[in-house]
C-alpha cells in the first residue's frame, strides 16, 4: 500500500501525472532517460537561462520514486533516481546532487548507513529523510547520522517540495547577510568556507545545524522562540512542528561538547546564546 498522501491542490493532483497528462515512464516522449549504474536520471524543464538545481530521490517504492520525482521535475529540478543505498552512494559521488530525498527503510543499506556514509567520505550533501517511524529517538538517529531534516510517511507531495526547497534556501542563502566571520564566547563560525570550531576544535554539522549555530550566533543573548527558529532557519511557510527544533537543539547542543553549556533553555519561551554562569566563589 502507498504511503504517499495525494494533495488535490497540487498540479499533480492524485495521478502523480505530468500536468499536461503526458506519460512520464521511461518508454514514453518527453524528457530523456538514462539509466546509469542502477539509478535512473531524468532532465527536468527550466528556462534555458537558469541553472537547474539537482535533487537525488532514493525509495525501494516504484510508486514513491515515480511520484517524488516527477513532482520534482514539474517544479524545475533536475532528477536522478535510485532504488538501493549502494545506487544512492554512487550517484551521489558521480552526480553531486544539490539534495538528496532519501527513504530509510532500504534493502541493501539502510537511509541512516548510507548519511553516514556520505558524511565519513567528506559528502555534505544535505539530506531529506522520508521515515515512517516518527518517535523522537528515530528522530535523533536521523539527525545523529547527519541528515539535514526528515518528513513522517505519509506526507504529501507539496511538502516534500517545500521541505526541498527550504532546506536548499538555508545550504546557499544567496541574497543574504554577507559572508562574515562571527564569533561567541570560544566559538568561531565562518559563513563564507561553511567552517566552524569551538577552540581549536573543528566541528562536524550538517547544513541545517550549522544554520542554527549562525542564527544563535547572529542573535547572542537573545531570547529566540521555536517560531522565530523555524521561520528564519527552516524557511517554512507553513505551520511547521515545534519539536524538530527541541531536536536539533539538542543535537547542536552535543555537536559543542565538550565546553561550558552555551545555548539555555528558557521554558515556555525558547532559547537563548549567552556565556555560561560564571561561579563568582567565597566573599
Amino acid at each position: 500500500m502507498s504511503t504517499l498522501d495525494t494533495d488535490p491542490e497540487h498540479p499533480l493532483g492524485a495521478s502523480w501525472m505530468n500536468p499536461c497528462g503526458r506519460d512520464t515512464s521511461p518508454g514514453a516522449s518527453g524528457p530523456a532517460h538514462s539509466r546509469l549504474s542502477g539509478t535512473e536520471r531524468t532532465i527536468g524543464t527550466v528556462p534555458s537561462d537558469q541553472s537547474p538545481q539537482r535533487v537525488l530521490v532514493v525509495d525501494d517504492e516504484p510508486s514513491i520514486v515515480d511520484a517524488v520525482a516527477t513532482t520534482m521535475r514539474y517544479e524545475g529540478f533536475e532528477v536522478s533516481e535510485a532504488t538501493t543505498g549502494r545506487a544512492a552512494l554512487r550517484a551521489a559521488a558521480e552526480w553531486s546532487p544539490d539534495l538528496i530525498v532519501l527513504d530509510v527503510m532500504l534493502p541493501d543499506l539502510d537511509g541512516l548507513g548510507v548519511v553516514e556514509r556520505l558524511r565519513r567520505d567528506g559528502l555534505r550533501t544535505p539530506v531529506l529523510l522520508l521515515t515512517a517511524r516518527d518517535a523522537v529517538g528515530d528522530r535523533v538517529a536521523g539527525l545523529s547520522a547527519g541528515a539535514d531534516d526528515y518528513l513522517v510517511k505519509p506526507f504529501s507531495l507539496s511538502e516534500v517540495v517545500a521541505r526541498a526547497r527550504a532546506i536548499l534556501r538555508r545550504t546557499d542563502p544567496a541574497g543574504s547577510t554577507p559572508a562574515t566571520r562571527l564569533t561567541f564566547a570560544d566559538l568561531v563560525l565562518d559563513e563564507a568556507s561553511h567552517e566552524a570550531w569551538r577552540g581549536d576544535r573543528p566541528l562536524a554539522l550538517s547544513a541545517t545545524q550549522f544554520a542554527l549555530l549562525r542564527m544563535f550566533m547572529r542573535n547572542p543573548r537573545r531570547v529566540l522562540s521555536k517560531s522565530q527558529i523555524l521561520e528564519h532557519v527552516w524557511h517554512y511557510d507553513f505551520g511547521g512542528d515545534g519539536s524538530v527544533v527541541e531536536t536539533y537543539v539538542s543535537y547542536l547542543r552535543k555537536r559543542l561538547e565538550p565546553g561550558p553549556p552555551l545555548i539555555h533553555t528558557i521554558r515556555m519561551v525558547g532559547y537563548v546564546m549567552r556565556e555560561p554562569d560564571v561561579d563568582p566563589g567565597p566573599g
